[in-house]
């Protein structure tokens, strides 16, 4: 049996070794390039395209068509001004949480507050300006601007002042106090600002 298999064996390598030995035939005689033919448009070609007399307007009177077609955004610009805000809020927390430096937690409390200015701008005197959820980024835009100002005055007076008496509110305990409750704040400003409609 060991004979048999080591017999076939040796036969079909010896196949594989060899390989294809003969003459291929020429193809290149009986082979005919196919030439490109041109394709015409199954429309016909309108001379004036833009005419009124060629395009109907849109119907922009109809409903239906405003309704179904345009599809009116759904959303107030409040609600889109408001989202907006979302990931500046976030991208504070993140801070917080990542103990980043004063420099770049300085920086997006900046770019907060000056959203924030705008919106308060554009609402002022406006039925949104009464909301909840503007009373809460108003508020939230305050402390922040008012704790990134402490952490900013911190760096640079720490060196000078005993954290005892009026140089308590720069000791860093203080501090992180202030940035746990900051985070707290944020977290609800966010509930708040997703659950807005």
């Amino acid at each position: 049996m060991k004979k048999l298999i080591a017999i076939i064996f040796m036969l079909t390598s010896a196949c594989y070794a060899a390989g294809y030995v003969g003459t291929l035939p020429d193809v290149t005689r009986s082979f005919v390039p196919s030439e490109p033919r041109s394709v015409k448009p199954v429309f016909e070609e309108v001379e004036n395209f833009y005419s009124p007399n060629q395009v109907k307007p849109a119907p922009r009177d109809n409903p239906t068509f405003v309704n179904i077609i345009l599809k009116k955004d759904k959303t107030s610009q409040y609600l889109n001004d408001l989202n907006e805000f979302i990931p500046m809020l976030e991208k504070i927390y993140d801070s917080i949480e990542d103990k980043e430096n004063v420099q770049l937690f300085n920086a997006k409390v900046y770019f907060f507050n000056k959203n924030a200015d705008f919106m308060r701008e554009k609402y002022l005197d406006k039925p949104e300006s009464e909301y909840i959820s503007f009373k809460k980024l108003m508020e939230l835009s305050s402390h922040s601007k008012t704790l990134a100002t402490l952490r900013s005055e911190a760096q640079k007076y720490n060196p000078y002042l005993a954290y005892g008496g009026a140089g308590y509110i720069y000791d860093p305990n203080n501090i992180d106090e202030q940035l746990n409750f900051l985070k707290i704040e944020i977290e609800q400003a966010i509930l708040l600002l997703k659950e807005a409609d």
